[in-house]
């Protein structure tokens, strides 16, 4: 196919090119002339499958012909196959290997990473050794670091470094790249003796990994091989490839890649040639960009290189800039960027290393049901199999929360098997009854006790409560254990109580992949050593985040997103750049825990900037489509974003040169169009108009006749409450993760106080103090799951024990009533009050003393005034016998005792006026609601503006304000 030569046949598709056409159409033109068979004779190695799927689809385009043989780049191990060569050890055992060692470093040095990021610290480690067998850099290299200079926590990774070199010798067993490596060294020692007489290419590939560049040089230098590059740049100028020598400077630029084959292979640009000598979609557009794209030591070349750029409107002609106010709006503008193409038959791409973006666009996208081809994928952790198997692996050695159970209780595959009506009717009953009544950390005789009078569901709580039993106390175990349990309980929560199997758990390619991973998990067991059940969860969760899993779908066959490094792939009309923020697009490098970037640079490994110059090299080629879209958020959710690199030059660029800025103003004009249509169709057709200030008016007959005197407060504060409450009958669903709220400590608190009473006659205040810390210390540890809460309740009560005994023994009267419910019968309204007093005490000339417990701070005279008439409202039910075992009896005094962070008592003398207009002031307040006319009015009186109310959403609280006039409304109907 090609003609001798001395010097290596180098070849480019420009940017922008479609790389597989061009690389069929270029191979087509050589082969022309020879017979059919000649063509299966050709090898080609390609960088990823999918560049091999698309080429043989662009081959079979032109119907029935033999065709070449296709291989993938990092596949020679399984392609060509060696004898004498041992077995790659699984990356996988790598890891659980490797894993062993960073526990241990971690258990001597607490402080350089959380036991979670074990498997992470593994993970990075491996992939640094697979780097160093990759670039060949051995063992000694670590060995001639000079510290020095460095931090002092760069000794103790590197002195951990030579600890696990043991891994990197010859006659270690080699991991898959070191493997590479070996094959692509006998290959050419092979090839060397007796060259291939047949074609070889290798295309798609840039050469950034050692061992491909290796391989790379090997085919070079074959008489029959050649390299086909993807993206060269033949637009820049010899001097400016002549400067991408250092590293430290140049790293980031996307030909750097290029410029270090041009030194390992020996060849220059000037001798690389396009393969099919087809152009670049806009070759003027090319030279903007390369332009663009200069060093930064020599972006001083825009002045002087930039004015010879004409045509900038045409150049630009086919560019579109959107700068979304939020990642929202980008992703809907980018949307129905896609849905126009798909409408006018064209193929389109988004490509962006955003996952979250480009699932937006995706929910975008399911508007007008256009499903994407989505290379990803999504996570294995994030399907359904992966999230059930997740949860499960963190009930284990570990108390269980009513969350953690009802999650898991509600996942759509648990109870798959059969029957999941009877299992759903059986999960909500006990999540009310957990909201309710608890405990928050259910156990297993709790199940079973909560079943004792269901009699449909003691079957369900035994199945439940079956697969519990034994999980809290899991401690530290070998692996194999934990898969074997692990995988017992996920079937069966799959399953159900009826029947053998797994339900749905293992159906679909994800549950698939996820049994594979247990699976591969298990043979690899036997060299992680024990874990503890979290080591075991954060493994697992890991393990799952790095899977991606792609399910049957059919998608849309003309729209599609992509990574970054699919771009070289692609053959589309329009493609989308999304998500061009600094540290998306680029990516921010990630952090290197063992080696940091001058003593990478003296080890001959790949610096940061790697990663950086690759996605600059997938820019400029995705940029050079037919047709691009640029879009970019200006804020994301936390702060306003930076430009990506890329972007800003460009549009620096753009505004220095003649005609540039024009140029660039239409760019995002048209960028305008689409942010306009999202924004038009996120509006609703006809605007909406804000809810007022509700007050509603139901019927007389609705209205409550009885409340409790507690509920007096919140008709005067905010009477809609009330409304809600009582008249609809909504009421407010306890949370599910309880939690040491202040209502609960104002129920242990009382609780506390009830069983403590006073002080015992005879009793000296030392044996009253700790009779009460004891019966605080019994209560918190019967009613508070929450030690942190426990200790910090019980400092705080102890803080004011003293304070409040010396008060008790001051107090001339004994406790009659403690937590007893009383009521009254209005004179003048059909309404009845109750109460339950929290103590009343008896003095000795007879009348009565009221007192109340407050956590915080007790109400103020003039709150008790005008809202908190509690006490006051209690004492006129004992002058009228509302408590029938004190019958009518006056009352002295009422005390609220506050026992905040400041104890304090606020005490009132009571007089028979006092409560007489205290009981005509509830009269007339009860009177006026037993009219129609008065309505129900919303935050009427709040104490704070802040406070957030029960039934706030209902009343739609936001749309209007506390200075908005209440807009009386009848509701119901007279009668109904």
């Amino acid at each position: 196919m090609f003609d001798p030569q001395t010097t290596p046949r180098i070849f480019g598709v420009p940017p922008g090119a479609d790389f597989a056409r061009a690389l069929v159409t270029g191979l087509h033109a050589r082969m022309r002339g020879q017979p059919p068979e000649a063509m299966a004779r050709v090898q080609i190695y390609l960088n990823t499958r999918r560049m091999q799927r698309r080429v043989q689809e662009i081959f079979c385009e032109e119907g029935a012909l033999l065709l070449p043989r296709l291989h993938l780049v990092t596949d020679l191990a399984q392609d060509l196959p060696m004898p004498g060569l041992p077995a790659p050890v699984p990356g996988l055992r790598r890891r659980l290997e490797l894993m062993q060692l960073v526990s241990e470093l971690l258990a001597r040095a607490p402080d350089l990473a959380p036991r979670a990021a074990i498997y992470d610290l593994a993970d990075s480690l491996a992939a640094l050794m697979e780097e160093m067998q990759g670039e060949g850099v051995g063992p000694e290299a670590l060995e001639r670091l000079d510290l020095n200079e460095h931090a002092r926590h760069w000794d103790r990774a590197l002195r951990f470094l030579r600890i696990v070199t043991r891994f990197l010798t010859e006659d270690a067993p080699p991991d898959a790249e070191a493997l590479r490596r070996r094959v692509v060294r006998a290959l050419a020692a092979g090839w060397q003796a007796a060259p291939p007489d047949h074609p070889i290419l290798v295309a798609g590939s840039t050469g950034s990994r050692g061992t491909t560049a290796l391989f790379m040089r090997t085919v070079a230098a074959l008489p029959q091989g050649a390299l086909v590059l993807p993206g060269f740049d033949f637009d820049l100028p010899a001097p400016v490839w002549s400067g991408l020598t250092d590293a430290t400077t140049a790293e980031d630029h996307p030909q750097y890649r290029f410029r270090r084959l041009m030194e390992e292979i020996g060849f220059s640009a000037e001798t690389v040639t396009n393969w099919a000598r087809d152009d670049a979609p806009d070759p003027a557009r090319n030279r903007l960009i390369s332009l663009s794209l200069r060093p930064a030591p020599v972006t001083d070349q825009w002045m002087q290189e930039g004015r010879a750029l004409r045509g900038l409107g045409g150049a630009c002609a086919r560019m579109s800039l959107i700068e979304a106010p939020g990642p929202r709006a980008e992703a809907l503008a980018i949307a129905l960027c896609l849905r126009e193409a798909a409408e006018h038959g064209r193929r389109a791409c988004l490509i962006s290393p955003d996952r979250i973006l480009t699932r937006q666009v995706t929910a975008a996208l399911g508007r007008w049901a256009i499903l994407p081809d989505d290379s990803a994928g999504r996570p294995l952790g994030l399907s359904p199999p992966g999230r059930l198997l997740r949860h499960v692996a963190a009930l284990f050695g570990r108390r269980l929360t009513a969350e953690q159970l009802l999650i898991v209780l509600k996942h759509p595959l648990t109870h798959s098997g059969s029957a999941r009506g009877p299992h759903l009717l059986h999960t909500r009953e006990l999540e009310l009854h957990l909201r309710r009544y608890g405990p928050v950390f259910p156990r297993p005789e709790d199940l079973r006790y909560w079943a004792d009078k269901r009699d449909e569901a003691r079957p369900w709580a035994d199945w439940l409560a079956g697969l519990l039993e034994g999980c809290e106390s899991m401690g530290d175990r070998p692996l194999a254990d934990h898969i074997a349990d692990h995988r017992r309980v996920a079937e069966a929560l799959a399953q159900g109580p009826e029947g053998e199997g797994a339900g749905t758990l293992w159906d679909q390619e994800a549950g698939t992949a996820a049994r594979e991973v247990l699976r591969d998990l298990a043979r690899e067991a036997d060299v992680a050593g024990s874990l503890s059940p979290t080591d075991y969860a954060n493994l697992f969760a890991s393990i799952l985040s790095r899977q991606e899993v792609r399910e049957a779908v059919e998608a849309h066959p003309l729209i599609s997103i992509h990574g970054p490094r699919e771009a070289r792939e692609l053959g589309a009309d329009l493609v989308i750049l999304g998500g061009l923020n600094d540290g998306i697009w680029p990516a921010l490098p990630a952090p290197d825990p063992w080696l940091n970037r001058q003593m990478r640079m003296e080890a001959s490994l790949l610096l940061p900037e790697r990663q950086v110059g690759l996605s600059a090299h997938d820019y400029q080629i995705a940029v050079a489509a037919p047709q691009v879209v640029l879009t970019r958020a200006l804020r994301d959710a936390e702060a306003q974003t930076v430009p990506s690199r890329w972007v800003n030059r460009l549009t620096n660029l753009l505004g220095g040169l003649d005609g540039g800025p024009e140029a660039l103003t239409q760019m995002r004009d048209r960028g305008a169009r689409w942010l306009t249509l999202a924004a038009a169709i996120e509006s609703p057709a006809a605007q909406m108009p804000a809810a007022g200030r509700p007050a509603p008016r139901p019927p007389v007959a609705a209205r409550p006749a009885e409340l409790p005197v507690t509920r007096i407060q919140t008709l005067i504060r905010d009477p809609y409450a009330i409304y809600a409450r009582y008249i609809l009958r909504l009421q407010p669903l306890d949370p599910l993760r309880a939690g040491p709220d202040p209502r609960l400590r104002g129920s242990v608190l009382h609780l506390i106080f009830e069983r403590f009473r006073t002080l015992e006659p005879g009793e000296s205040l030392p044996d009253a103090r700790a009779r009460l810390l004891a019966i605080t210390e019994a209560v918190l540890d019967a009613e508070i799951p929450w030690p942190a809460a426990r200790r910090l309740w019980r400092a705080r009560l102890e803080r004011v024990a003293d304070w409040f005994l010396m008060r008790e023994a001051g107090r001339k009267g004994a406790p009659v009533l403690i937590e007893r419910k009383g009521s009254v019968t209005l004179e003048k309204a059909d309404f009845r009050l109750t109460a339950r007093p929290d103590r009343i005490d008896r003095l000795p000339d007879g009348r009565l003393h009221l007192l109340d417990y407050k956590t915080g701070n007790p109400p103020t005279p003039k709150q008790q005034q005008s809202f908190d008439k509690q006490l006051l409202l209690e004492a006129a039910m004992a002058e009228r016998g509302g408590f029938a075992d004190l019958g009518p009896a006056e009352v002295a005094r009422i005390t609220y005792i506050g026992l905040g962070s400041t104890p304090k008592e606020v005490e009132t003398e009571i007089t028979p006026e006092l409560t007489e207009e205290v009981w005509h002031g509830l009269e007339r307040l009860i009177g006026r609601y037993q009219r129609r006319e008065t309505g129900y009015a919303a935050r009427r009186a709040m104490f704070k503006d802040d406070f957030a109310g029960d039934y706030d959403h209902l009343a739609r609280y936001g749309e209007w304000d506390l200075s908005d006039l209440a807009a009386p409304e009848d509701v119901g109907e007279e009668g109904a």
